[in-house]
């Protein structure tokens, strides 16, 4: 009578041969580093304006850099962090080992800290209600898929919580996403009279819900049972 071997309980909680060989299309990976490149610019961007305030700028711009100007600490504790966790999210992605690794506690700590400022950041919304509606909403799934993804890291379950981690960066690249959706509202502005008072919201929740529906539309194709 043959001898059954069993699997050990590492083998089974480690990644696939096909989860260690899934690669996403290209247009989503040139998506991805866009909102990279993107996430960069903006913080940069706000970083400039707080140190070098520019006296040239567009009055609708420069009204923008003064109310954020009223809360910068907040606003750098909210910013930092975030373009620290966009920046070790490729080391997350790409890296060749899919097991635990610095990466994701740097993640799940920039993750924390991006998360409660993020609401806090909320109470100066710009878009009023229907930008703040937007951050709490999404702002909370990405919390959400944090702690489902440290769950999931705490029991060995690899592939879960690398799952839930990629919806966490899918839904937290949404604010990249924004800044061009933004920058159509401002460049129509002059035909369509909108303020930013009035399309901030409308841009939030058009960047948030693209990146988090392109996010769970390409888990669900490649990691679905």
């Amino acid at each position: 009578m043959s001898k059954v071997v069993q699997p050990s309980i590492e083998a089974l909680r480690s990644p696939s041969d096909s989860e260690r060989t899934r690669v996403a299309p290209l247009w989503l990976r040139l998506g991805f580093w866009i909102c990279v490149l993107i996430g960069v610019g903006a913080v940069a961007r706000r970083v400039i304006a707080f140190v070098h305030p520019s006296n040239s700028a567009p009055p609708e711009l420069a009204a923008l850099d003064k109310a954020f100007a009223s809360h910068a600490a907040l606003t750098l504790a909210h910013i930092l962090p975030a373009l620290l966790f966009v920046l070790v999210t490729p080391l997350f992605i790409f890296r060749k080992s899919k097991e635990t690794g610095w990466p994701d506690y740097a993640l799940f700590l920039l993750g924390v800290v991006v998360g409660i400022t993020a609401y806090a950041m909320s109470a100066y919304s710009v878009g009023g209600w229907v930008e703040r509606s937007a951050v709490l909403v999404f702002n909370t799934l990405f919390l959400y898929s944090m702690f489902r993804a440290y769950l999931y890291m705490r029991r060995g379950e690899l592939l879960l919580k690398r799952q839930w981690l990629l919806r966490a960066i899918a839904i937290l690249l949404g604010i990249a996403v924004t800044r061009p959706v933004m920058g159509i509202f401002f460049a129509t502005s002059p035909l369509t009279h909108i303020q930013p008072s009035q399309f901030f919201g409308i841009a939030f929740w058009i960047g948030f819900s693209t990146s988090t529906l392109i996010g769970e539309f390409w888990l669900r194709r490649n990691y679905s049972q």
